[in-house]
């Protein structure tokens, strides 16, 4: 196969330079958000879990990451600061690595830009990363240091999608019933309400739901709680599907990888839904 590329690259672009990348199995996804103002300060705040995805779209996210000891969180941490400070970048970003079994990390990419998951970073630090990245753009000066970051509890956030939660299909349509759940640990950010509809022509997102409380298993059962609360009509949701995700023996010991997901779903037991005729209203 190395042969049969080189020989193809040769031939269409004059050139049989080939480039091989590491291929990782198992590996999660894991993203340091950072924060650099135009003086030269940087400092990181620490990682999201990222790893349950469908075809490289993330649709829960959660901080801290339950694979990451202190020590390595620190290593990494160093490692995305000094790769922002490398480039001289300003404002908020986030770097992406992926980790093997064996916690040996490696470099992805830089977003530079606020991400979706970027709620769990604010529910575990205090820290709000919008203002942060607006106070850098004005040519403020960082008012923290990294020893300023203090890590709180644990967050998760499930983004809500109009999916069938079966086939993964689209669901425009127009939204006639719409509560969002509350309470004490509880955020919801959406864009929609009663009477939106829902196009054929963009990301499917209608909404996040961000959760946050002191331990992880707090936090699962809190976002539980939640997701049972939500009431969107007229449309699918994928509500169902994060249902399942939070009750599966994987998820809850921390055992993810970027192609959880497949086999989540390739598994019968995947198929019934938890609460199915609570959540039907969703659907």
């Amino acid at each position: 196969m190395f042969a049969v590329a080189q020989e193809e690259a040769e031939n269409a672009f004059g050139n049989g330079t080939l480039y091989v990348e590491k291929y990782l199995e198992r590996a999660r996804h894991i993203e340091f958000q950072i924060v650099a103002d135009q003086h030269h300060n940087v400092i990181h705040l620490g990682e999201r879990e990222c790893s349950i995805q469908r075809r490289y779209q993330k649709i829960l996210e959660e901080a801290p990451s339950p694979a990451l000891t202190k020590r390595l969180r620190e290593r990494m941490g160093a490692v995305a600061v000094k790769a922002a400070q490398a480039v001289g970048y300003t404002n908020v970003g986030t770097i992406e690595f992926l980790v093997d079994p064996r916690r040996h990390f490696y470099f992805i990419e830089m977003n530079t830009r606020v991400q979706v998951e970027h709620p769990v970073t604010e529910m575990t630090t205090g820290i709000d990363v919008v203002q942060a990245g607006i106070r850098s753009a004005a040519g403020e000066r960082l008012p923290w240091r990294q020893k300023d970051v203090v890590f709180s509890g644990c967050a998760i956030e499930c983004r809500i999608a109009a999916e069938d939660p079966l086939t993964m299909l689209p669901s425009p349509g127009t939204i006639r019933a719409y509560h969002p759940p509350g309470g004490m640990g509880v955020r919801v950010e959406s864009g929609v309400m009663e009477n939106s509809t829902v196009p054929i022509y963009y990301d499917s997102l209608v909404a996040k739901v961000i959760v946050s409380a002191q331990t992880r298993d707090e936090a699962v059962q809190r976002m539980r709680a939640a997701l049972s609360e939500y009431r969107i009509e007229g449309i699918k949701t994928n509500i169902p599907l994060h249902q399942r995700i939070l009750r599966d023996p994987d998820f809850l010991a921390g055992k993810v990888h970027t192609r959880y997901l497949d086999k989540f779903l390739s598994r019968p037991s995947a198929i019934a839904t938890p609460q199915s005729k609570r959540t039907s209203g969703q659907t």
